[in-house]
């Protein structure tokens, strides 16, 4: 897909920044409707051997990952690479109101549906959200990420608020389809104050640096 054939809302006058971000949001979500279940599965599991290569991801003693939901890149074969080659891996578990919380993967197997709409998490004890600041890569859910590393999230707020936990030389990496890559000079993808920008984007073709740090870079090997 070309760039003009991207979604993209126009900043109308009158419009908000959130309503700009939920027409766009409604935009991809369609766009990966389309995708059959053949072509999700392989893309996870391309996607888990992008990322599981990807040097920081490798040289990570702890990675904070995500369930996907049906309409998201899916990622249980990437924890399952990341856990069989001794990577422990960090999951979020969802509370009310936004809590946050994490647990520790084992097995897929072993996920589970805590409640109705949620994603599968896992079966163990919670740890308590400043367990984030053990991990050395973060991977992150995302229906779109620009060339800046500006990241469009699903819409709860919920990453932006528990990357307050992460370590300054934490990476953080997003997972999307080839598509949703935005040129940040043409087509930057709407930013409010509190969105946290990702490191790295990565596809199931593989991955590239959205964001320069600056005195505070990724731990790189």
């Amino acid at each position: 897909m070309t760039s003009t054939a991207q979604p993209y809302p126009a900043y109308r006058p009158g419009l908000d920044l959130t309503d700009v971000k939920e027409e766009l949001r409604r935009a991809i979500r369609s766009e990966r409707e389309r995708m059959t279940a053949r072509a999700r599965a392989r893309a996870a599991e391309d996607f888990a051997m992008v990322v599981g290569d990807l040097p920081q991801v490798r040289a990570a003693r702890c990675v904070a990952a995500y369930v996907a939901r049906p309409n998201e890149p899916g990622t249980v074969p990437l924890l399952e690479r990341l856990a069989a080659r001794g990577t422990t891996v960090l999951l979020p578990v969802l509370g009310t109101g936004l809590q946050r919380d994490w647990a520790w993967f084992t097995s897929a197997s072993e996920l589970e549906v805590r409640a109705p709409g949620r994603p599968p998490e896992p079966a163990g004890p919670t740890v308590g959200a400043e367990m984030l600041a053990q991990a050395d890569a973060i991977i992150a859910p995302a229906l779109a990420v620009d060339t800046s590393g500006m990241r469009l999230g699903q819409g709860g707020g919920w990453y932006d608020r528990v990357l307050a936990y992460a370590r300054p030389d934490a990476c953080v990496i997003a997972m999307v389809f080839p598509d949703e890559v935005y040129d940040a000079e043409v087509r930057p993808l709407p930013r409010q104050e509190h969105d946290q920008p990702v490191d790295i984007v990565a596809t199931p073709a593989g991955w590239q640096w959205v964001r320069n740090r600056g005195d505070a870079p990724c731990v790189t090997v």
